[in-house]
């Protein structure tokens, strides 16, 4: 067997979203050392953390788990990340696009060759992700098993993503063939922000109607704006167009 080869690209973050033991944590560990990747960040375990059971089932990972990084949110968890993708098992229907971990590890290694900080995120052992965790993230990966058996666990997922992460930058048939854009997307933490501002925009001008729809109303916004993968001064100039409408609305109610 060939040695992995050191990487220059950074490899992507992993990202548990609230991970229920502290045994799977540790063998996530586990698997992203078999293949470099070192950036293990956990929103809200349940069991809080440091946990020792996660380190006693990392099987001397010891520098993933020392290093792990625990947020509250999701926001928060991928805010200086430029490109992120969800993984489901779940058919998410008119989402986002679909890809499978091949074509999604050679985006990754191509977005990272451009110096874009990337991730990926991993839901719950029950239940996944939660359909507005996945509209935080710009595309959906999933895995090619059998339909009548498409359960993974956990630990199984974050392996698999992570031997084609090194799989796309040994071989060199399994590269990208294409180019990352040459403007890079904003961070997750500007995106954000914008989101924050244009609902809070939209809540002033009534736009959330009737109430009960606003939660899915904005899910679908946020699904929306998401996909465009707006650059930095995209955002910025976004973010100028609300000031302007906010400043004409405030001056109308005077």
């Amino acid at each position: 067997m060939n040695p992995i080869p050191d990487d220059a690209a950074p490899a992507p973050a992993i990202v548990l979203v609230e991970p229920q033991m502290g045994e799977n944590i540790g063998m996530v560990a586990r698997a992203m050392a078999n293949f470099s990747l070192a950036d293990l960040r956990l929103v809200a375990p349940r069991d809080g953390w440091p946990n020792e059971k996660a380190r006693a089932t990392a099987s001397r990972a010891d520098h993933v788990i020392d290093a792990a990084r625990v947020f509250d949110t999701v926001e928060a968890a991928i805010a200086d990340l430029r490109f992120v993708y969800a993984t489901t098992a779940r058919p998410r229907e008119g989402y986002k696009p679909v890809r499978g971990p091949d074509e999604a590890c050679a985006t990754l290694r191509a977005r990272s060759a451009a110096g874009q900080p990337t991730g990926i995120l991993f839901g719950r052992e029950r239940f996944g992700l939660s359909n507005e965790e996945v509209g935080l993230a710009d595309e959906i990966v999933t895995f090619p098993v059998d339909p009548t058996f498409a359960s993974l666990n956990i630990a199984q997922a974050v392996l698999l993503m992570s031997y084609e992460w090194t799989r796309a930058g040994r071989d060199a048939d399994a590269g990208p063939r294409f180019s990352a854009p040459e403007a890079p997307p904003a961070p997750k933490d500007d995106l954000h922000r914008f989101f924050t501002h244009l609902e809070s925009t939209l809540d002033e001008a009534s736009y959330f109607h009737p109430p009960e729809k606003r939660d899915v109303l904005v899910a679908n916004l946020r699904t929306m704006l998401t996909k465009a993968g707006f650059t930095e001064p995209e955002v910025r100039t976004l973010r100028g167009v609300l000031k302007a409408l906010d400043y004409r609305m405030a001056k109308e109610t005077r």
